[in-house]
């Protein structure tokens, strides 16, 4: 059976992988052009497509009509989509003859979109999985072919889940893959009714609001750790990331955000208290949370997080001038007032 693969990440070499080991014709892999701003930890399809003479494409936009047609003309019997981060048109989507299938990192219909293993860390839940489904021009909507569950544990974050949903995406295509050859694969109509959709995440995404409750800030900081940009917080103008923490006992007379101890470090939330055992400041180097707290000169009572009126504070300077009546005085005192980033103090 001849296959057309869009494909990225660790998932994409998996799927690459998967319908080599079950017979599958594969025409040609269109992936992505990896983005300079992003971190990359992950496998390259292109690098392995490449390695086997698989024909590569990474088009701008492969839903442009030059391309369907070239697509159209490889004649491609099925279409595979293993963390492609576009959608394919209808126009696309009506080439193969016999079906397109996308492979989606959770258990269908919950969690439709974006980075739906971060956002389940994010939203505290204790299982999730990958489902192959049918393609249609509305993302994570088609029928079910098969699903795959695995446990989320305390102790996960989105790289140790990732681990386990290529895991996963290995055994379910080996399972199905035979079945979609053999065109008897089942076809389950997604309950509608259930179904739950998430949009992208930015690096932004990741500030922390301490008037949560410890444990889902704690969910934040797993989601977005290490190799994503990570929750961060802010002490006066410099960026913390926090990489690792915990959840302990909080003091309820202590306002969110509210540094209780710094060996350990111990940050009060809404509910409860988050102990950082590992972070940085934004530029600096990974430290443990005790260090962290020392180089930033944390002490208790001081309060985290980023406020309007600190940060007025924080960029505004005192200025001495001496002769601050005659005319250079005058003159510079009113060039420093304009901005309002200035403290002008003078002598005569």
């Amino acid at each position: 059976m001849k296959a057309i693969v869009f494909a990225y990440h660790d998932i994409g070499v998996t799927g690459l992988q998967a319908l080599e080991r079950n017979g599958y014709e594969i025409a040609a892999v269109f992936t992505h052009a990896d983005d300079p701003g992003e971190a990359i930890w992950f496998a390259s399809v292109a690098e392995y497509a490449a390695g086997r003479n698989i024909p590569v494409y990474a088009p701008e936009d492969v839903n442009h009509p030059l391309w369907v047609e070239r697509i159209r003309a490889m004649g491609a019997d099925v279409f595979f989509s293993f963390y492609y981060r576009k959608l394919l048109s209808q126009k696309l989507l009506a080439l193969p003859k016999v079906a397109a299938f996308n492979l989606h990192g959770s258990l269908l219909p919950r969690f439709r979109g974006r980075a739906p293993i971060n956002w389940a860390l994010v939203e505290g839940e204790t299982e999730t999985g990958v489902t192959l489904h049918h393609m249609t021009s509305k993302p994570d909507r088609g029928d079910i072919v098969g699903q795959r569950a695995f446990a989320i544990l305390d102790e996960d974050d989105a790289r140790s889940l990732m681990r386990k949903a290529n895991s996963a995406a290995v055994e379910l295509l080996d399972e199905l893959l035979p079945k979609i050859e053999a065109g008897t694969a089942p076809r389950v109509p997604q309950d509608q009714s259930k179904a739950s959709y998430y949009g992208g995440r930015k690096p932004a995404d990741g500030k922390i609001d301490w008037t949560r409750s410890a444990t889902e800030v704690r969910n934040l900081v797993r989601a977005v750790t290490r190799p994503y940009p990570g929750a961060f917080t802010h002490s006066g103008g410099r960026k913390v990331m926090i990489w690792e923490a915990a959840v302990v006992p909080g003091r309820a007379d202590a306002a969110p955000g509210t540094v209780l101890g710094v060996d350990p470090l111990i940050v009060s939330c809404g509910d409860q208290a988050l102990r950082v055992d590992f972070g940085q400041v934004e530029g600096g180097v990974h430290l443990g949370g005790v260090q962290l707290a020392s180089d930033l000169n944390f002490v208790a009572g001081m309060q985290l997080g980023e406020t309007k009126s600190r940060a007025r504070v924080e960029h505004k300077k005192s200025i001495l001038i001496l002769g601050i009546n005659g005319f250079i005085g005058r003159a510079l005192s009113e060039r420093l007032l304009q901005g309002g980033r200035f403290e002008v103090h003078g002598m005569d």
